[in-house]
């Protein structure tokens, strides 16, 4: 039952997000030939300090169908509409009043259990999102007569997912603080933006959160960003603790 509970609560939610980021997934591959015709007939510009070396990485990049699929889908597209999903599943709305927290917490199970089973319901869900759009870009990539490796897709995938978790159960300990799933949705949204905003700043290759979200070491050089993965997955196991006790001693 409280499977089927955390899943009523999020279906629509997980459905949403997987299909815009299948579309994202798809049309990104698709339009690959007429992106590149486009760029044949645009002239280069010659802009002078940061925007124009932003300007001449990302036009390198997309030279090669391997940079264009990095650039444009695991360090934009996947990494920024993957966040937000990944922050909407971590609201839990189970444990708000205005959803029918009494009658919850009344079910004969611990809190502890009502927050474990929203949780793996929410990162089951998360997961999905993560892999099924990677893994669609080297099976539709033959449509257009270039081959994506699906081990590299699925890396940079698990990358996304183990660093998309913090985001997740950022949102699942706001949860548990208010009463509305208004301020965890914002409050988590301006801690993305304001991580991805010192990520630009200070430019850390291996350590920066969603420098490492988009896997930009094993890109490059074929290496994991081990230490990264290692600091989110424990950021996310404490920030889930916090989440646990704090509904633990929460007086509903």
């Amino acid at each position: 039952m409280l499977w089927y509970k955390s899943w009523l609560e999020t279906r629509w939610r997980f459905l949403i997000g997987l299909g815009l980021l299948l579309c994202s997934a798809a049309g990104g591959v698709l339009s690959y030939p007429y992106f590149m015709k486009l760029m044949a007939t645009v002239p280069m510009p010659n802009l002078p300090g940061r925007l124009g070396e932003r300007i001449h990485e990302a036009v390198a990049l997309a030279n090669t169908y391997r940079g264009f699929v990095w650039s444009q889908w695991f360090r934009q597209n996947l990494a920024q509409t993957g966040t937000l999903f990944a922050i909407l599943l971590g609201i839990a709305s189970l444990f708000s009043r205005s959803s029918g927290a009494l009658f919850t917490l009344s079910l004969p199970a611990s809190r502890k259990r009502l927050m474990g089973t929203r949780a793996m319901t929410g990162l089951g869900e998360l997961f999905v999102i993560a892999i099924i759009p990677s893994l669609a870009i080297p099976l539709l990539a033959p449509a257009i007569g270039e081959h994506y490796n699906a081990g590299d897709a699925l890396v940079h995938a698990l990358c996304f997912f183990i660093v998309a978790t913090m985001f997740f159960c950022i949102a699942l300990l706001l949860s548990t603080v208010f009463s509305d799933p208004w301020r965890p949705l914002l409050i988590a949204l301006g801690i993305a933006i304001v991580i991805g905003i010192a990520d630009q700043i200070f430019q850390l290759p291996f350590i920066g959160v969603f420098r490492v979200m988009s896997g930009e070491s094993w890109f490059r050089d074929g290496r994991l960003p081990w230490f990264g993965l290692a600091a989110s997955a424990a950021a996310s196991a404490f920030i889930y603790y916090g989440a646990q006790r704090n509904l633990t001693r929460r007086d509903f």
